[in-house]
This record gives C-alpha cells, sequence and structure tokens, in this order.
C-alpha cells in the first residue's frame, strides 16, 4: 500500500535529486493488523546540516547540464549532458561543517509515528511519502518503507481475511453437546456445540476475521472441532466403553461427510 503525507520538504526544482529510501521492519500482533494502530518508530536518516551554503555551479552556470556543439558534414549537431561537477543539481557546497558529508548530510535519529489500516498482512510494504532520507543540495526527502513482520499468535492462525482456531472437545463434551468459550482476536465468544458434533466440523464465527484493506467485507473466524481421544482408561472405563461399542449409535455411519466435504459446504 502506499500513503501520502508525511514531512513535507521544500520545493523541487526539476534537477533536484531526491533523497534516498529507508527501510524498517514492524513486527505487528493479529489484532494489531485486523484493527490497524498507530505506532511510534525510530530510525536514522540524513538530514541537511545546519550552516551549509551553496554556490552556483560555475561549470554549468545553475543549468546542472552541460551543451555542446559539434561542427559535422550535415551540420551542427547539439547535444546536453549531465553536468559532471554538480551531478545535475545546479549548484555546489561553498561551505559546511566538519561533521557533515561531501553532500553536506548529517545522519539524524528520528521518531514519527506510522499509522497502520486494519487488514494488512505479513510481507506488504506500506510506502510513506517524504519520511525518507534528504537529498543533496536540499532534495526532497525519500520514502518511509514500512515492511509488516507478523507476531505468532498462540491460538490462532491467520488464513486470508479468515482466522483458523483449533477446538478440542472430550468426547463426552462432543456427544451431549456443550457451551464452550473460544478466544477472539478480540477475546472471548461464546459457542455452543450441538449434540452429536463430528470431528472436522467447522463452524464459523462471522466478521470475527480481517477486513478487507480496500475496505470490500470483513473474514470470518473458522472454529475447526477436534475431538480428544483418551491414551490412558482405568478398567472402569474399559468396561464402560467395552458395553458400548456393540451399540448401534457407537457404530460410525460410512455416508457421514468426510472433512472435505464439509469444508466444501463452508465455502
Amino acid at each position: 500500500g502506499s500513503f501520502s503525507g508525511g514531512q513535507g520538504g521544500r520545493g523541487r526544482a526539476s534537477n533536484q535529486r531526491s533523497g534516498s529510501s529507508i527501510r524498517i521492519r514492524l513486527k505487528l500482533s493479529l489484532t494489531e493488523m485486523k484493527n490497524g494502530v498507530e505506532k511510534k518508530v525510530k530510525y536514522r536518516r540524513m538530514v541537511e546540516a545546519e550552516g551549509v551554503k551553496y554556490a552556483e555551479c560555475k561549470m554549468c552556470k545553475g543549468a546542472g547540464t552541460i551543451r555542446r556543439v559539434q561542427n559535422t558534414f550535415l551540420g551542427q549537431m547539439a547535444t546536453s549532458a549531465t553536468c559532471n561537477v554538480c551531478q545535475g543539481m545546479g549548484r555546489t557546497i561553498s561551505s559546511k561543517p566538519r561533521e557533515a558529508n561531501e553532500q553536506g548530510l548529517i545522519p539524524t535519529e528520528f521518531e514519527t509515528t506510522v499509522k497502520i489500516p486494519g487488514g494488512v498482512a505479513d510481507g506488504m510494504q506500506l510506502s510513506i511519502s517524504g519520511l525518507g532520507s534528504y537529498g543533496p543540495a536540499g532534495g526532497h526527502p525519500g520514502d518511509l518503507i514500512v515492511l509488516v513482520e507478523e507476531v505468532e499468535h498462540e491460538d490462532l492462525v491467520r488464513d486470508g481475511s479468515n482466522v483458523i482456531y483449533q477446538l478440542w472437545l472430550s468426547f463426552s463434551e462432543a456427544a451431549l453437546g456443550a457451551d464452550v468459550e473460544v478466544p477472539t482476536l478480540d477475546g472471548k465468544a461464546k459457542l455452543k456445540i450441538a449434540a452429536g458434533t463430528q470431528a472436522g466440523k467447522v463452524l464459523r464465527l462471522k466478521g470475527k476475521g480481517f477486513p478487507n484493506l480496500n475496505g470490500y467485507g470483513q473474514g470470518d473466524q473458522l472454529v475447526q472441532v477436534q475431538v480428544y481421544v483418551p491414551t490412558k482408561l482405568s478398567s472402569e472405563e474399559k468396561d464402560i466403553l467395552t458395553k458400548l461399542q456393540d451399540s448401534k449409535n457407537f457404530t460410525p455411519d460410512s455416508k457421514d461427510k468426510t472433512f472435505f466435504d464439509k469444508m466444501k459446504d463452508l465455502f
């Protein structure tokens, strides 16, 4: 994405050179990426040193280019090239502080607030004009380019504009039904689990995902149900399950939809 605005620089003539862009990395949580956030950032950029003075370039007389006329058998031919003394800027530094470089610039610590819109994704680059390094001879500053880096969430995983959560239920919760709470990017949400819920069932929480960066639509949170099967059983538990295993209600139905069928229905 590209943002206009930022700090304004001085007016730029056609022969002035813009400063270089600066790239920084900004770590964001999934919640910050969903809702948008303002973050203070610090970085170093080159700015014009106080006390720098300029004079018109003696070679090009301030034009920034050198014009040459050559006589050929076809007549006179005029060519122009960038002045190699002022590098096309039309002026040169007449005096500067000792700490400034040959372009009259010094590195300076800079702090600003960056506004991140909701819906950004990992790896996305946001460009903010005018917050990069200044150009030589009063050239307009370049851009600040912010590279977004996603901080991994403890429970949730992003999938495009949607958020995925793995909900683990005990066998009894899946069979009898239950009222549960699931984490979302904005806190907790209550969810009613119907009796007989199968492993692989996907429940949808509308609007709990990421907004579209262009302002159209909102993703959802998909809750994928998993049923926990105990690995150790007591003798009493084994007896109970042994008595139930021949019951018709405990026999799998091959006509039940698979997980992939359910995902197709969901979308």
